[in-house]
């Protein structure tokens, strides 16, 4: 595992941002997006009947609700041991692949940084 202070600082926050979502909210995921001017978005997992979004999908839209035309930098906090082809996917189509995704576990321990590939 990678300690988050290997991370830059802007890193470092969106890491903490969707930790903060995850535990305020009590749901299984939290996520961070950072924009092209930095501006950040953080959401959890959305669970309703007729609607089911990750993390990080709902992050990767409200930037784009919100105006933002790429990415930085992403963050999923989550049990899961990787970030899931649909959400790697959301954060390609407005970042590019090159864009990274950070995962971390719950208690905020880097994981590993892919690619949105």
């Amino acid at each position: 595992m990678t300690d988050t202070t290997e991370l830059s600082p802007e890193d470092r926050k969106i890491v903490t941002l969707a930790r903060s979502v995850r535990a305020r909210n009590s749901v299984p995921e939290g996520a961070a997006v950072r924009d092209e001017t930095g501006r950040t978005y953080a959401a959890g997992t959305v669970a309703l009947e007729s609607l089911k979004l990750s993390a990080l999908q709902t992050a990767v839209a409200m930037a784009v609700a919100s105006g933002a035309t790429s990415l930085e930098a992403a963050a999923v906090v989550t049990e899961s041991g990787s970030a899931s082809d649909a959400d790697r996917a959301a954060v390609r189509d407005l970042g590019g692949p090159d864009t990274p995704v950070l995962l971390a576990g719950p208690d905020g321990t880097l994981r590993s940084s892919v690619t949105a590939g």
